[in-house]
């Protein structure tokens, strides 16, 4: 309780309420603006915050990663158009709503069921974050080795519909890791006598290169002419006794559904929703309505994407990876405050642990009061000519870049991620591993050499944990390739069949 309490002060402090409000604010316009991910606006305030204190820095940036998903949902509802890749679900149901004239209804729903998803994902991260750590706490040099292995494979495997690729942006992250000096020896590598490379690659020029100045470059060059109308007549507002009543068997699976995918690496809001509302329609009533203007399939889909955010911060802060890009990017926002996320943080500060979970609740219960209101202004924003919005992020990505070290080397590092990350989204090549190569590169390197200097290579598969790591990470690669042959020779036989 000491914990909880030192972390309550330290988030009153005046400085920590205003990055939290600030944060609020950023987060409900990047989920009404279709295109800006959270990522992208967590990357870009992550360059602001590296000079706040760890409880500062955290309520901005937690505070943007919870209210996004209330802001997520209304460009979803109103103009069939997700803010962002956790709200894709929300269209099945959501858009047909508000086209009955429930729009009302379906806003103040879907708001209520992001509440109960986050609220009930937050237990997981309560109940269970400490014992998994303690657990992880027993882990060695060879056991840690394997769980990054891991932690690398599953988000390849998830985060890729191509495991080539995916497997190709992990090792272009472990590439980028390496340049610099070795850890062990402080021989230069891969420098090639740039003594501004000795110190090796900026993570924050990395970071808002990738999601930052890669979403601009794309949006310019695939900028559609035409978009929907945003749908104007939100109609009854508030649910009925009848209607909640409905929607609460759906919720509570849901909420189940969401904290079980979130604690899988990678696995992140979109698959939730989807997996959610696919189960909402096998235990309905009313199937039929799916897809056509259910509120159990909005709820469905709403509840599991938000409950993804207490495992995937159980994930981060339990094991040191990350649950989903957005946790990629905070663990490096808390290395650089001096935080290590991992089997120790619990023992050595509780107070970050207390001061996450306070702010997580917090700004689930403000974001759910501004939901909950009229929302016509907001619904205005939706008709902002796109180019303010690209030309105000481009100034903020510079400026918040070089402001991390006041050098235009870091400024240049961003702009050519920038480009390299538009290459792969055209290649199809997700950015996400590359983030986490360049992440746990460095961790999976100390603990191979750790357990080379007092052990063999044999180790590996001859302790039970290690053993276990890898094979389930052997697994999470070879089923997506598997189940893509299998589906390949059943299409092939039901054609077959037909001619």
């Amino acid at each position: 309780m000491n914990a909880y309490a030192d972390a309550l002060a330290s988030l009153l402090e005046p400085t920590a309420l205003l990055c939290f409000v600030i944060g609020l604010g950023l987060g409900l316009l990047v989920g009404v603006f279709p295109g800006i991910t959270i990522s992208m606006a967590v990357a870009l305030a992550t360059s602001f915050t590296l000079t706040l204190e760890p409880a500062q820095g955290l309520a901005m940036l937690l505070a943007i990663y919870v209210s996004a998903q209330y802001g997520d949902r209304i460009p979803s509802i109103l103009v069939n158009t997700p803010g962002t890749p956790a709200a894709v679900a929300t269209t099945l149901d959501g858009y047909p709503l508000a086209k009955q004239g429930k729009a009302g209804v379906a806003l103040s729903v879907s708001a209520i069921a992001t509440t109960v998803g986050i609220l009930a994902s937050m237990l997981v991260l309560v109940f269970l974050a400490g014992p998994i750590a303690a657990f992880a706490l027993q882990f060695g040099p060879f056991e840690m080795f394997s769980l990054v292995v891991f932690g690398l494979t599953v988000i390849i495997s998830i985060a890729s519909r191509s495991i080539a690729k995916g497997i190709f942006a992990g090792l272009l992250g472990l590439a980028l890791a390496s340049i610099g000096t070795d850890p062990i020896t402080g021989d230069a590598r891969f420098a090639f006598g740039n003594n501004e490379l000795m110190g090796g690659l900026n993570f924050i020029a990395l970071i808002i290169g990738l999601f930052g100045i890669t979403e601009v470059l794309d949006q310019v060059f695939t900028r559609h002419a035409h978009k929907v109308r945003p749908i104007s007549s939100l109609g009854r507002w508030w649910p009925t006794k009848r209607e909640l009543a409905g929607v609460s068997k759906p919720m509570a699976q849901s909420s189940v559904i969401g904290a079980i995918v979130g604690v899988v690496p990678a696995a992140g809001g979109d698959i939730a929703g989807l997996v959610g509302w696919n189960r909402a329609k096998a235990i309905s009533k009313e199937p039929e309505k799916f897809g056509k203007g259910s509120l159990e399939g909005l709820v469905g889909a709403d509840t599991a994407s938000s409950s993804t955010l207490g495992g995937a911060l159980t994930t981060t802060l339990s094991l040191g990876i990350p649950g989903d890009s957005v946790m990629a990017i905070m663990l490096g926002s808390m290395i650089i405050w001096g935080i290590q996320p991992g089997p120790s943080l619990f023992e050595r500060r509780p107070d970050i642990v207390a001061t996450i979970v306070l702010i997580m609740v917090f700004a689930t219960l403000v974001s759910t009061i501004i939901s909950l209101l009229r929302v016509k202004t907001m619904t205005r924003l939706l008709d902002l000519n796109p180019q303010w919005i690209w030309g105000i992020i481009l100034v903020f990505c510079i400026v918040g870049t070089y402001a991390t070290t006041n050098n235009v080397w870091t400024a240049v590092q961003m702009l050519v991620f920038g480009v390299i990350g538009l290459v792969l989204r055209r290649l199809g090549m997700p950015a996400g591993p590359v983030v986490l190569g360049f992440l746990l590169g460095p961790l999976a390197e100390a603990n191979l050499r750790r357990a080379m200097l007092i052990g063999s290579p044999v180790e590996l598969l001859t302790r039970p944990i290690s053993l276990v790591l890898l094979l389930v990470a052997a697994g999470s690669l070879l089923w997506p390739v598997w189940k893509g042959y299998r589906d390949s020779r059943a299409t092939k036989a039901a054609d077959g069949g037909v001619n």
